[in-house]
């Protein structure tokens, strides 16, 4: 979720602009942080492990959207009164209730 959610944030914006992304996912926030995903790249998509990377369509399309905008990452701890974090998490639990509902 924490992947698709990026995507589609920064797909819905025009051209190429400057963005700040916050996000309580280390792991998508530490793969542009620390450049895992160069690594990746060059391990034909393996981690440090030799595993195949998960979620690497994913990925992909996660870091040609971040190729072509301006971005910010910053972390922000999930659950712990950041405003705009708690919001974002409310909002989820709101739209997976109502696919709950939209299913039965």
């Amino acid at each position: 979720m924490e992947l698709t959610a990026v995507i589609e944030g920064l797909r819905a914006l025009p051209g190429r602009r400057r963005v700040a992304v916050y996000s309580d996912s280390a792991y998508v926030v530490n793969c542009f942080r620390d450049r895992w995903w160069v690594r990746w790249r060059e391990n034909g998509w393996r981690n440090a492990q030799k595993k195949p990377v998960e979620n690497r369509d994913l990925w992909e399309a996660l870091l040609a959207l971040a190729e072509r905008h301006d971005v910010q990452w910053h972390k922000v701890a999930g659950h712990a009164g950041d405003p705009l974090n708690e919001r974002a998490d409310r909002l989820a639990n709101a739209a997976i209730e109502r696919m709950r509902v939209g299913s039965r």
